[in-house]
């Protein structure tokens, strides 16, 4: 029976991906380059160092603030997590109101006020704005910081931090930047238990004192302004707020691995892989090939019509996206690659990640390629400037990172002048798949055998980033313990052997979607192994399989196909009602751990069942199949929320994997010796 729904369901895929192509090779002809007008910032300092930046716009009678405090990253050791706790614990009362009257002032006002580690916010209608930047002011300069709010934050971020525990995409990101930055580099350190658990009110206060100061800082205020009158404000707001020394941290600069290699993280629960190939990289905002590693990313991995994801998404289905990254630092910048992938294909991901990164500094880029990237920045860029915040946030990034005033001006230019061999040397210097950190977080039961196999040297570590030793691959299978005694056991979890063989016949209906739409799933089965399923979409049957006992056929848009001998064949062999009866014959393989809990997985042909160790149930099939041309593909199919139907145990949510696409079926009725005749199966 689980064949037959792997095959309705991949026809069914492959129905709706017919329907859904879209011709993504064609663009739309450009047209001439459109005359960028960047709005008006006017910028001025306080006595304190304070820089203050504002651009009027009167389309609508609002106003915002928005303060960022531009401190080099340092090194917060034991206690990391503390400025992220003094962010938090900002404004929650000051000298002059309390916490909820703050609150209460702020919503009576419509307004919105938030404070972080690094800056500020406020928003709100033009005529209320002064006494909203005063709130924000008040936050600012004069926040308490009580023993009962820290002790609330505190369990806050502990309750936070234990919820992240078994978020492996979490744990990657985390373990990626420590190997990328290091340990002892601001960008490597992380928030632990152990390092919250370690602040006290003190250092939190400390913090404050020592780095959020205003001689680091800039204030954008955008909106319905009088410029006059809001530098007044201002001045008037922020004058006496005091600037500081503040310290400059020294630390190791990042450095590339001498020579590829895998770092893996062993999660026993990931159900997929999380895959990145990353390396830090020199690259600051305004350097002369800055524009040519953007365009370069674009054409790598910078989205849907990238060629990451075309190679791993559209040709290869083994993601439902891979795309890359690059960013600019003052200090260090990343280039990452990655995808998040089935764990049968995370070898072979690598190598297809791998080989678009050799492709696109060995070989140049087609001048269709980098029109299209180029077409696309510049739209972007010409969206964003008729915000406007914009033109303050071009004026704070030429003021953070010290470039020319026409810096912006000239965006569409310099993007426009990049040619093929600039995108061939950015990506030669930036793109370093050969001095990279290949990280790797998944099932090492079920990737590492495939990994072994590259040329890469494979590096263990755990959730927290330290080094270890390559995982158990399986646990011993118990004295004793038979594929027959295995099969017994789930028998009577699910109510006995002698109930199941009165099972004659089952008839099942289940309901799923696909891209939104509802699917019906209706399989009725009567012993030993007559079959009829079929799926309905929107009332209309669109695939059906029936087998009598002798002979069968699968029916789609009107085509019948008559059942293969090897199709026959394997109906024949096993129970339509009750697969599991044949598996006595099988092989119990390994022992693994699913969801925190061990499963005996039972090898019968293509196919791996697994058994909750403890329940007895089964949760979970993985079926290889071959595709034509010759590539091993895993289905996986996962049972679970049992319910009893006559005194038997059924499965009442059905989840199936298939490609790209997830189904999960939830049963809406069960009928056992009762709805099903021979009629069914002709």
């Amino acid at each position: 029976m689980k064949t037959k729904i792997l095959l309705l369901i991949a026809i069914i895929t492959m129905s709706f991906a017919t329907n859904a192509q879209i011709d993504r090779s064609k663009m739309p002809t450009p047209g001439p380059d459109p005359v960028i007008k960047l709005g008006e910032a006017k910028k001025f300092s306080l006595d304190n160092g304070l820089t203050v930046i504002m651009v009027e716009n009167h389309k609508l009678p609002r106003v915002s603030a928005t303060l960022e405090i531009d401190n080099k990253p340092y090194f917060e050791g034991e206690i990391a997590g503390v400025s992220d706790m003094m962010g938090s614990l900002l404004g929650r009362g000051t000298t002059n109101i309390s916490k909820d009257d703050f609150n209460e002032k702020v919503d009576y006002l419509g307004a919105n006020v938030g404070f972080f580690s690094s800056g500020a916010s406020a928003r709100s209608l033009k005529k209320y704005f002064p006494e909203v930047l005063g709130l924000m002011a008040d936050g600012i300069k004069n926040s308490q910081f009580t023993q009962e709010e820290f002790d609330k934050e505190k369990k806050v971020t502990l309750e936070s931090l234990k919820a992240t525990e078994k978020n492996i995409p979490a744990i990657a990101s985390r373990v990626e930047r420590l190997l990328v930055y290091g340990k002892k580099h601001p960008n490597g350190q992380f928030t632990s238990k152990e390092s919250i658990n370690k602040i006290t009110l003190q250092n939190v206060k400390d913090n404050f004192n020592t780095y959020y100061r205003p001689n680091n800082a800039y204030l954008v205020i955008v909106g319905d302004i009088n410029p006059n009158e809001t530098k007044e404000l201002v001045k008037k707001l922020f004058s006496d707020w005091k600037k500081g020394v503040i310290p400059v941290s020294s630390f190791p600069k990042p450095e590339n691995v001498s020579t590829t290699e895998i770092d893996f993280v062993n999660m026993p629960t990931a159900k997929q892989s999380e895959v990145s190939i990353v390396n830090s990289i020199d690259l600051t905002l305004g350097d002369k090939d800055y524009y040519a590693a953007l365009l370069a990313n674009k054409i790598l991995g910078g989205g849907g019509s990238a060629r990451l994801f075309n190679n791993l998404r559209e040709d290869k289905a083994y993601t439902y996206g891979s795309y890359s990254s690059i960013s600019q630092s003052r200090q260090t910048g990343v280039f990452k690659a990655y995808a998040s992938v089935r764990n049968m294909v995370t070898d072979s991901s690598i190598v297809e990640i791998q080989k678009e990164i050799n492709k696109i500094r060995y070989q140049k880029v087609s001048e269709k390629e980098l029109q299209d990237a180029k077409e696309e920045y510049i739209g972007n860029f010409v969206m964003n400037v008729q915000k406007p915040e914009t033109a303050a946030n071009f004026e704070l990034k030429i003021a953070l990172y010290n470039l020319p005033e026409d810096f912006y001006a000239n965006y569409i230019k310099n993007i426009n002048s990049v040619t093929v061999d600039d995108v061939q040397n950015a990506a030669i210097k930036y793109f370093r798949g050969d001095k990279a950190r290949i990280v790797v977080t998944g099932k090492g039961i079920d990737v590492l055998k495939n990994l072994e196999k590259t040329d890469y040297v494979i590096k263990y570590f755990d959730k927290e980033g330290n080094p270890t030793t390559k995982p158990a691959m399986t646990l011993p299978i118990p004295d004793g313990m038979t594929a027959e005694t295995v099969i017994n056991k789930y028998l009577e979890a699910i109510g006995g052997k002698d109930k199941v063989m009165d099972v004659k016949t089952t008839m099942m209906v289940a309901n799923a979607t696909i891209q939104g739409t509802p699917l019906v799933m209706k399989i009725k089965a009567l012993s030993p192994n007559k079959s009829s399923q079929e799926i309905s979409v929107m009332g209309n049957v669109m695939q059906k399989t029936v087998f009598n006992g002798t002979t069968g056929f699968s029916e789609s848009r009107g085509q019948k196909t008559p059942m293969t001998p090897e199709q026959i064949a394997e109906a024949k062999s096993g129970n339509a009602i009750f697969s599991d009866l044949a598996y006595t014959t099988g092989k119990l393989v390994r022992i693994e751990p699913i969801d925190g809990k061990n499963a005996i997985v039972l090898k019968y042909n293509d196919t791996d069942i697994y058994y909750d160790m403890t329940s007895g149930l089964k949760v979970k099939e993985v079926k290889t199949v071959k595709t034509p041309d010759g590539k091993e593909i895993e289905t996986p199919t996962v049972y679970s929320d049992y319910k009893a139907v006559n005194g038997i145990m059924f499965p009442h949510s059905i989840g199936i994997q298939n490609g790209p696409m997830s189904f999960d079926f939830k049963v809406k009725e069960i009928k056992i010796n009762e709805g099903v005749s021979e009629a069914d199966f002709k």
